[in-house]
């Protein structure tokens, strides 16, 4: 399970953001609110017109009377179906208009959360929530369209048993202490059950994005068996979490049965009563049998609904807790064109990650402006973690990292991103045309600066020789790139931001030999004039840079040019003669 998990919204904040969402549209609400009403008054008025025809079979009326009761009955009955596909119709676009907004502020605070805290919870938790969350509470839409159909449908109803006669409609309130009595034991079940559903599937979600994305790894290592165990146990674990709440459910739908049975022969016995002591009619209890029946719908949508409520709630929940994030205000960075060369000043510094010893140990460091600064050391030895906080990927967990004369956690995220462009060794190529890829970092950028960004990282000429050049489809099932042509793209990418700092994490560790010596040109291309932070898998690459810093447990443990490094006779020196070896 994930060691920081994100914020779930209590019940009452969920309910105030969705029917904030709800209020943004007054038209549809109204028409649907008015629609539900006029369906339900005629779908309640059959029962009491047949009713009536009773009454008029047993005092012998008119054949007239007959036909026109009958032809009311008729009416009524096509204005209710009318009504009632009108209501649905209006109901479902309402409830989708304001999940669809709701589903867009998730998706935006999402995107635009704190990298820091993304890290910690875990992306399947993320992931979990704006996939599975997402379709459960739209698929619930249509749902909680025939839950406000029928709650309309119970009040009007239960002014039809008004108009009959009075005890009748007391005689059908005995149902009610059986249903709150049910529904008080079964709610705060079902919310916890119905979390604990939600959380197990984030952790399921969790265990899968792990295998798929770690694939290579697992087939490696010969992880198959204990990774499958560990994902079928994940799995385990969410289908009784899943299971533990239909029980719950189905001790509440046969308590529901039990209701309807006994309210029905209440209904029935007092109208026999009634009947027997001519206090009613033969008809007036026809239509109140014949209200409590048609009732049986509604009331079985509303109370078997809580059910798929709870579940859709807990997701909804989980939902309005992302949109609830805070995220710092988007500012327009306006342009950095014809910057200056920016310096990075680290102040001790540590990070650790949640639940873990630190990473990243009073690291203290000045990069001038203009400077590039290569880091290395052996695996673990917290290179990347330091690189991410030097770019502002996520803060420090203590210390302070300055961006020329300015803390970086005073930058917007716009304002970063325009002034330190990273790049990791895990790219990614978005599904669409290339040139739409490579715009991802200049939308306005025309096709001849795309050219001159390809050519600074020597990717000009297979981009040329694509079949399409520039317009040629890349990403999940298009033209494939290979993993040295999407490091290219990345960097030309950076080539187009154009910033004055640059990190790039060991940005050729996924080529072959030659692959990497072009990426490292192409690299060294790149970071000519600026400030660069090069977390280097690659000691020749490391070499080029005018300082490195040698990590150990989190702690840099040398700096210096790479002939003072190499003089010096360290660690650094034993690590370039084995790589010259």
């Amino acid at each position: 399970m994930s060691a920081t998990i994100l914020p779930v919204a209590t019940g009452r904040v969920t309910l105030t953001a969705f029917w904030r969402a709800l209020r943004r549209y007054p038209t549809l609400a109204w028409t649907s609110v008015a629609a539900a009403t006029a369906a339900s008054v005629a779908a309640v008025v059959v029962p009491i017109l047949l009713g009536r025809l009773v009454d008029l079979v047993v005092s012998g009326g008119t054949v007239g009377a007959l036909l026109l009761t009958c032809a009311f009955i008729l009416g009524a009955g096509l204005a209710a179906a009318v009504l009632t596909g009108a209501a649905n119709w209006l109901v479902s676009e309402w409830g989708m208009r304001a999940c669809a907004d709701l589903r867009e502020e998730v998706l935006d605070r999402a995107l635009r959360m704190d990298a820091a805290q993304l890290e910690g919870a875990g992306s399947g938790d993320v992931a979990s929530r704006v996939t599975e969350d997402v379709e459960r509470v739209t698929d619930s839409v249509r749902l909680a369209a025939g839950i406000f159909t029928a709650l309309v449908t119970v009040v009007i109803t239960f002014a039809g048993f008004a108009t009959l006669d009075w005890r009748i409609a007391v005689a059908f309130l005995v149902v009610f202490p059986v249903y709150v009595l049910s529904l008080r034991r079964f709610v705060p079940q079902a919310k916890r059950l119905y979390a604990a559903e939600r959380e197990a599937a984030a952790v399921r979600t969790q265990s899968l994005l792990t295998t798929f994305t770690g694939a290579r790894t697992v087939h490696a290592y010969g992880m198959q068996d204990r990774q499958s165990r560990r994902v079928e146990q994940d799995s385990r674990l969410a289908v009784t979490a899943r299971l533990r709440a239909v029980r719950g459910f189905l001790w509440f739908a046969n308590t529901m049965n039990y209701a309807e049975a006994l309210g029905l022969t209440a209904v029935l016995l007092t109208g026999f009563l009634l009947v027997r002591t001519g206090d009613s009619t033969v008809g007036d209890v026809t239509a109140a049998a014949l209200l409590f029946h048609r009732l049986f719908g509604p009331l079985g949508l509303l109370l078997m609904s809580f059910n798929d409520v709870q579940s859709a709630g807990a997701a909804l929940a989980r939902l309005v807790g992302i949109a609830g994030l805070d995220v710092p205000a988007t500012r327009s960075a306006g342009s950095v064109s014809g910057w200056l060369p920016t310096g990075i000043t680290a102040k001790s510094v540590w990070h650790r990650y949640p639940g873990g010893p630190a990473v990243v140990q009073d690291v203290s460091i000045e990069i001038t402006g203009g400077e590039s600064l290569a880091i290395v050391g052996e695996s673990g030895a917290g290179k990347t973690t330091l690189a991410a906080i030097l770019g502002g990927v996520f803060p420090a967990a203590e210390g302070e990292v300055w961006l020329g004369d300015r803390p970086i956690g005073e930058l917007s995220p716009a304002e970063l991103r325009r002034t330190v462009g990273v790049v990791t060794q895990e790219v990614h190529v978005f599904a669409g045309t290339l040139a739409d890829d490579l715009r991802l970092a200049a939308p306005d950028a025309s096709d001849e600066d795309l050219h001159a960004a390809l050519r600074l990282v020597d990717a000009d000429d297979w981009v040329t020789a694509l079949p399409d050049g520039l317009a040629t489809r890349v990403g999940d099932g298009e033209h494939p790139l290979t993993a040295g042509q999407a490091q290219q793209v990345a960097l030309a990418r950076i080539a187009l931001l154009d910033p004055p700092v640059v990190v790039l994490d060991e940005a050729s560790a996924e080529a072959g030999s030659a692959g990497a010596r072009q990426l490292e040109q192409a690299s060294a291309a790149l970071i000519r004039g600026r400030t660069a932070v090069v977390v280097a898998h690659r000691l020749s690459q490391a070499h080029t840079c005018d300082r490195i810093a040698v990590m150990a447990h989190g702690r840099v443990v040398e700096l210096g040019t790479p002939d003072e490094l190499v003089a010096a006779g360290g660690r650094y020196a034993d690590l370039w003669s084995a790589w010259r070896r």
